[in-house]
């Protein structure tokens, strides 16, 4: 192999993939990245065996070839060097990677020995507009679970119901679901939760279209010049939507950014029972008041002004409503509830395709 390319395309490349090499890996192989000429242009290739990612850079290629080097020592060094093109030689298993100011000798394991993952065959296609998809992700992937004995919560579950595509996300304390829009296709995959936060990295400022290729044991994303092929989890994803209420006794509109404050003073107060917090709607004086108690620290009660329906009281977690609120967009959001021991909905009422479910806590 002998090659030269630009220092920002090698870095970029090996940031996308290097993340999923994985160092503490029984398998030493896995740690490298995978640098190999195809068909007139450079792929670098990192995978954990669940996860793999491929990003194709244009490359001046003079002799073809495969190595693989330790992902962690390529990245940092790449991206240490001065912008420019970087040459790039292999004789045997040791990689001269050469400047005008750097000359570098990497050691490296054959590519004989580099797992790949399996080819999508008879797979299903379809595509998103990726800032779509984006924002869909970043408002649904946090609520998935990352206890591996419940395997089924650690995914994100897409799935398409009466000609339209949702993406969920439940740890079983929470859920947040996503409408993505119309799709022609009948999807009903579960992926990694971690493959979801992987390929949200490398969907960055990309604003092209998501092409996605999947059967029943695996996915495959391409986002321009990347491709992330993931592993499905195994096991049918619970009936989620059933959980979801649609009328309430007691609720509030108010502005989002009041909400988040009060949310975040009294969660100060509610470290030590581990951010526990008990949410008052009163519509005799219009307002939300939110309680916590530490007994070595103190107390707390805040209020703020909106549109309250109905009177009634319920506790819940103040981190997991941060992070609802979180991601919303909007000026205002709505927050409603049925009672001390039913699922609360957090949304914004001008953006009825998102809904974030938190069971509440026993006060």
């Amino acid at each position: 192999m002998k090659l030269q390319v630009t220092q920002e395309h090698l870095n970029q490349a090996l940031s996308s993939v290097g993340r999923v090499a994985n160092s503490r890996n029984t398998l030493p192989i896995l740690s490298n990245v995978l640098i190999k000429t195809t068909n007139n242009r450079l792929s670098l290739v990192a995978t954990n065996l669940d996860i793999a990612i491929v990003h194709y850079i244009g490359a001046k290629i003079n002799e073809e070839g495969a190595i693989t080097v330790p992902a962690r020592l390529m990245q940092e060094f790449v991206s240490s060097l001065p912008s420019g093109v970087i040459n790039l030689e292999l004789t045997d298993t040791k990689l001269k990677v050469t400047t005008d100011q750097y000359k570098s000798v990497v050691n490296g394991i054959i590519a004989d020995d580099f797992p790949v993952m399996p080819m999508i065959e008879d797979g299903v296609n379809w595509s998103i507009p990726t800032q779509i998809f984006k924002k869909g992700l970043q408002q649904v992937v946090f609520a998935a679970s990352s206890d591996e004995t419940r395997q089924v919560l650690t995914g994100v579950y897409m799935h398409s119901k009466k000609g339209k595509l949702y993406i969920a996300a439940t740890d079983s304390y929470r859920l947040a679901e996503k409408e993505l829009g119309i799709n022609k296709e009948e999807v009903s995959i579960l992926v990694p939760a971690t493959a979801m936060q992987d390929l949200l990295r490398i969907m960055g400022d990309y604003d092209g279209d998501v092409s996605v290729t999947h059967d029943d044991q695996q996915v495959l994303f391409r986002v321009g010049d990347v491709e992330l092929t993931a592993r499905l989890v195994e096991g049918n994803y619970p009936d989620y939507q059933k959980l979801i209420p649609s009328d309430f006794t007691s609720s509030i509109t108010l502005k989002r950014a009041d909400f988040v404050n009060v949310t975040k003073v009294s969660s100060l107060f509610a470290r030590e029972s581990a951010g526990s917090v008990t949410i008052e709607l009163d519509d005799n004086d219009s307002t939300l008041s939110i309680r916590s108690i530490a007994s070595q620290l103190g107390e707390n009660t805040a209020k703020a002004e909106g549109k309250v329906k109905g009177s009634g009281s319920i506790t819940l977690n103040s981190r997991y409503l941060l992070d609802a609120l979180g991601v919303l967009a909007g000026d205002e959001v709505m927050f409603g509830f049925n009672g001390k021991l039913e699922p609360t909905i957090i949304k914004d009422p001008k953006e009825e395709g998102y809904k974030h479910i938190i069971m509440p806590l026993k006060s």
